[in-house]
């Protein structure tokens, strides 16, 4: 896909400033339990307390972690680091005894907080995961350490403990907008991207039902998946998801061309897909994208059958700085269709819309409709195209090309809901995703 959105590789999962929360505690102050050393006198702990094995090792290493803690900021960098690590291999006799819950609550808040000021993932990761584990987490707690937990399994490419993790966040709507992406991309690292997409439609779903806002970059996610995976009617979906969502220009380019990498477009089609690019602005964007689509569109169009959307095109390409005027394919099209004009296309008109009239099928309604729908008369299009309709079409595609460019004709006119029943008798066949789209366009123009 030359000149293509979707051509620059996997792309990246975003970031946050995840080792901040983790170094500090995910910010639970006051989980680990005061005055340990009261358990370890008696023989049994009691319901949700601490062994007296586990508080009889944590009672002296508690100690010596809050001393350690009290230098943050104050003792080196170097020197803050080197004590956690002395921290972390005096810790075994404390793991040892961890016997109930709240023991593995209190040892994995110590883990994951040493394993941040050391940079030792696998201890934060393991310190969490006593964390979850220990069911003695608050109901409104558990989503964020499962989250926590998940993003470091991912950076620690423990993609099975990530995609369990960050699954349950996920599905506790848990406010960190990478939770989703994070899990996607963990199912795309284990080769599951049919279940990376379900993914993200369920946190979409799980979101838009909390009233919150679906990050558009989940949507992106969603593509870029689909592409990788190759994964055609996915792909199409996302794009179309994606300019429902967020209609930008940039984002209607994204949709049309993943539309067209898993289509079998003719020219016809890809005249109407650039007629849909230039309709959103799409042809307006960067023009590292729009060089290739104004050239495609170009040659679809022919500047020998419709030479004035062709000389339109060329110069609007070349104002934006998409095409060169010097090129020989844009200086032959854009000489090729003046020459047409000025022998008389356009003037030509009147004449074959009353043979039109006079035919029997709607064949010679439909040709002219398609020149009037490019020099821009979407009224006389319109007329034509339901002409060319009410006489008869024999082979369905004829009828399912007319029926997208009646569309069009109505859409340019504002009429977006008979635009939407147009396109709408498009129900299979090659046309199928350009009319989706098409319906999403005057669906968007309509709620302006």
């Amino acid at each position: 896909m030359r000149g293509s959105l979707w051509n620059s590789g996997k792309g990246t999962v975003a970031r946050t400033a995840m080792a901040v929360a983790l170094a500090s505690g995910l910010g639970l102050g006051g989980m680990i339990a005061p005055a340990i050393a009261k358990e370890a006198k008696k023989e049994q702990p009691a319901a949700g307390g601490n062994s007296k094995e586990f508080a009889a090792a944590a009672a002296p290493f508690q100690k010596s972690f809050n001393d350690w803690q009290a230098t943050k900021g104050k003792a080196p960098d170097a020197e803050f680091k080197a004590g956690a690590q002395k921290l972390a291999g005096e810790i075994g006799p404390v793991e040892a005894g961890a016997k109930t819950p709240l023991d593995r609550l209190i040892l994995g808040q110590w883990q994951q907080i040493l394993g941040g000021a050391m940079g030792d993932g696998a201890l934060q990761q393991k310190g969490l995961q006593n964390m979850a584990d220990s069911g003695q987490l608050s109901a409104d707690k558990v989503p964020m350490v499962q989250y926590f937990l998940g993003a470091t399994a991912y950076q620690n490419k423990d993609y099975a403990t990530a995609t369990k993790a960050l699954r349950a966040a996920v599905d506790a709507n848990y406010s960190e907008d990478n939770a989703a992406e994070l899990l996607a991309d963990s199912y795309v690292q284990q080769n599951q991207p049919t279940q990376a997409l379900d993914a993200l439609k369920a946190a979409i779903t799980a979101r838009k039902a909390a009233n919150g806002t679906v990050p558009v970059s989940w949507y992106k996610r969603g593509q870029v998946i689909a592409y990788n995976a190759k994964l055609g009617p996915q792909a199409i979906e996302w794009g179309l998801l994606s300019v429902a969502a967020d209609p930008t220009p940039i984002n209607w380019l994204g949709a049309g061309q993943l539309t067209r990498e898993f289509s079998q477009f003719g020219k016809e089609e890809s005249v109407d897909l650039g007629r849909l690019f230039e309709r959103t602005g799409a042809l307006g964007v960067d023009k590292q994208y729009t060089g290739r689509e104004f050239v495609e569109y170009i040659q679809a169009a022919d500047p020998r059958r419709l030479p004035g959307e062709v000389q339109k095109l060329a110069e609007q390409g070349i104002a934006s700085g998409a095409l060169k005027a010097s090129d020989p394919f844009v200086s032959d099209a854009l000489a090729q269709a003046k020459a047409r004009i000025a022998a008389g296309d356009k003037a030509s008109l009147p004449a074959m819309e009353r043979d039109a009239a006079k035919t029997a099928d709607g064949k010679l309604s439909a040709i002219t409709a398609d020149a009037y729908l490019s020099y821009g008369d979407a009224a006389k299009a319109e007329t034509l195209y339901k002409a060319a309709l009410s006489k008869g079409i024999a082979a369905q595609a004829d009828k399912d090309r007319i029926e997208t460019r009646l569309g069009i004709a109505l859409a340019d006119q504002g009429k977006y809901d008979e635009a939407k029943a147009a396109f709408s008798t498009i129900t299979s066949g090659v046309r199928l995703p350009l009319a989706q789209l098409w319906i999403q366009y005057v669906v968007t123009k309509g709620a302006k």
